[in-house]
């Protein structure tokens, strides 16, 4: 009697069976990073840093890697190392990033001219 001594491959990590493709990962919108982004507050203002003009730049690249360019209100903000990290866990809660770079940039420098109306609202800076 002869006992059948194949197995089969246990299906966990990227590993797929033959003929079946792995499932793709979606695509990182725009919007969904925007909306993370608005989750972040300057903890001396009670606006979120993408209405404040803190973002200069989000670029997403098709393979779900995500880089922001941000900067504060002034470089002795007392924030200068919680918000970075803040905008980096926010973005990596959007599904299909598999990735993040925050940079922090001082050129152009913030002015308030860079206020969402919505901000200027908040703040009565009318």
């Amino acid at each position: 009697m002869s006992e059948d001594t194949t197995t089969t491959p246990a299906t966990h990590g990227s590993w797929t069976p033959e003929g079946e493709t792995p499932p793709a990962t979606p695509k990182v919108e725009e919007d969904a990073v925007i909306t993370m982004l608005k989750t972040v507050f300057d903890p001396e203002i009670p606006v979120d840093i993408y209405e404040l003009g803190l973002i200069y730049a989000v670029e997403i690249a098709d393979d779900g890697k995500v880089k922001v360019e941000m900067t504060l209100t002034t470089p002795s903000c007392p924030s200068a190392q919680e918000l970075p990290s803040q905008v980096e866990e926010a973005i990596r809660m959007v599904p299909g990033v598999t990735d993040v770079a925050v940079e922090v940039v001082w050129d152009p420098p913030w002015d308030q001219g860079r206020m969402s109306e919505d901000a200027r609202l908040a703040l009565n800076m009318y």
